[in-house]
């Protein structure tokens, strides 16, 4: 019961630094997108839902690794990443350009 406790204050920690992220900051949703960043050398942070499908996941991971990005996967499901995002659709990946006012990516790497 303490562990979930924990858990779920971790989750609430993320998803209120992902709200400034998304107000403050600037950030790719979507897969093809978060690869054309990871490309392109812009992305600072990568978060992926736990619900991705396998192989994009590794792909993601390999294509992070090669950039020298940190990768956080999220414990929640697509559906909970879009909606912590303040997004009405579903997000799988997520690639963080710009933190703005949020210390998320000093946190989660």
């Amino acid at each position: 019961m303490v562990a979930s406790k924990k858990q779920k204050k971790a989750l609430e920690n993320i998803n209120s630094r992902l709200q400034l992220v998304m107000k403050s900051g600037k950030c790719c949703l979507g897969y093809r997108q978060t690869i054309k960043t990871l490309r392109d050398g812009k992305a600072k942070l990568i978060i992926v839902s736990n619900n991705c499908l396998p192989l994009r996941k590794s792909e993601i991971e390999y294509y992070a690794m090669l950039a020298k990005t940190g990768v956080h996967h999220y414990t929640g499901n697509n559906i909970e990443l879009g909606t912590s995002c303040g997004k009405f659709f579903r997000v799988s990946v997520l690639a963080i350009t710009d933190p703005g006012d949020s210390d998320i990516i000093r946190s989660l790497t």
